[in-house]
């Protein structure tokens, strides 16, 4: 019996029980926390009320195969999910192995080691994809705006000029971008022309932690970053001095996300994803208001944070899609957006912004666009970006600087 039954499993077969292997490993080698922020990253992909039913993180691989998520040859997905969750030796150890030699990661041979520019047939490419884009916008109508002449930079890796998911970013007065390189745990910094400056690693001083993986990225009125990250034992909130000597810091146990200053106070807000709160620091750490939504089961998962030149703090949360807008007290003034793709509705926001007008731009990441509304929330335009934006800063003379945590780049629009 067991002869012929040998030789009815195929190839094919073979790889589907080594694929399936190789997910069980991945999910019984997370812990229950880990399991959790698996199904935190899948949210937006789940029927409401289903997440809870998935008890194990295979239970999640499950319905990731059933959406067309991840399959034995494309397991991109997965791997941005254990980058996120933090296990990178998952995918060194496990995941790597399972993939054939050829699935590695496409690296443009025209751009060398250390090189921060695009080349000349990638800019060709990204000319005719432009082309492509605001053909289609304009037989779109209300679409959105394609924006025209920008300038895109980095690509996957940990040579300086390259990102691996770059998260928060800011534009000093001097037109430096300084943006938090997550997985290569430092800041690096660019010209406004995409041009690489320099980068420094995210110490944190005076703690068990080394270094940390750096979420986002503000400055100061005296002209000093301030970065929010994490480390193996705890979160960081560190000073940084522009060239990268770290001046202080405070410890906490949350894994905070974004971060932003309120110029006039000098405090120090950072949005806490877990607790569905924004804490508000001075400069030593303690601790001056926690702002949160007075109703129940409304700003569970705040991303980003910005404060406008009133002091209103504006918190963008991925999982209500909505962006939620309190006075400089911490008092809830109102919120705006809500799931869907029409103009005004935000699909898993995350960086947030103000500029010199009072415009709010919200980075509506699902539906790979920026959206920008009135100080009042009234939807003003859709500016579409071809990428899935996550950090947003506004240089001093009107530039838009978008990261793209997935396709590992950072693009500069010269206006908007």
């Amino acid at each position: 019996m067991a002869g012929p039954v040998r030789e009815r499993v195929t190839d094919a077969d073979r790889r589907h029980f080594d694929f399936v292997k190789t997910l069980l490993r991945i999910s019984d080698a997370l812990t229950e926390e880990e399991t959790a922020n698996v199904k935190l990253f899948c949210l937006h992909l789940i029927p409401e009320g289903h997440a809870e039913q998935l008890k194990r993180a295979v239970d999640v691989f499950h319905k990731l195969i059933k959406m067309d998520k991840i399959d034995q040859e494309n397991l991109d997905f997965l791997e941005e999910i254990l980058e996120g969750i933090g296990r990178q030796d998952l995918i060194r150890d496990v995941l790597q192995q399972f993939q054939p030699p050829d699935r590695e990661i496409p690296e443009n041979t025209e751009l060398q080691p250390g090189s921060n520019a695009v080349s000349a047939s990638e800019r060709e490419a990204s000319k005719e994809e432009r082309h492509t884009a605001e053909t289609e916008g304009a037989a779109a109508g209300s679409t959105g705006d394609f924006i025209q002449g920008a300038i895109t930079f980095g690509g996957k890796g940990s040579e300086p000029g390259k990102f691996w998911h770059p998260g928060g970013v800011v534009v000093s007065p001097s037109n430096e971008i300084f943006v938090a390189d997550h997985i290569n745990e430092r800041v690096q910094v660019h010209s406004t022309e995409g041009v690489y400056l320099r980068h420094f690693p995210t110490v944190v001083p005076g703690t068990g932690d080394t270094d940390m993986m750096p979420h986002g990225i503000c400055m100061d009125g005296n002209g000093t970053l301030w970065v929010v990250g994490r480390g193996e034992k705890a979160g960081h909130v560190v000073q940084y001095s522009t060239d990268g000597t770290a001046m202080a810091g405070f410890e906490k146990s949350h894994d905070y996300r974004g971060i932003a200053v309120d110029m006039r106070t000098n405090h120090i807000l950072v949005a806490d994803p877990d607790a569905g709160e924004v804490h508000v620091f001075r400069p030593d750490g303690s601790l001056v208001r926690t702002v949160r939504h007075p109703r129940g089961g409304e700003m569970t998962r705040p991303g980003y944070v910005t404060v406008d030149g009133e002091g209103n703090i504006l918190v963008s949360d991925w999982d209500s899609n909505s962006v939620y807008v309190y006075d400089e007290s911490g008092k809830f003034l109102f919120q705006f957006g809500g799931k869907g793709s029409g103009e005004g509705q935000l699909m898993n926001p995350l960086g947030i912004c103000t500029d010199s007008s009072g415009y709010i731009l919200v980075a509506d990441s699902g539906n790979d666009r920026i959206q920008i509304f009135t100080r009042h929330s009234e939807f003003v335009r859709t500016l579409r970006t071809g990428s899935n934006p996550e950090g947003l800063a506004v240089g001093p003379e009107g530039q838009l600087v978008v990261t793209d945590c997935y396709n590992h780049t950072v693009t500069v629009f010269p206006n908007y």
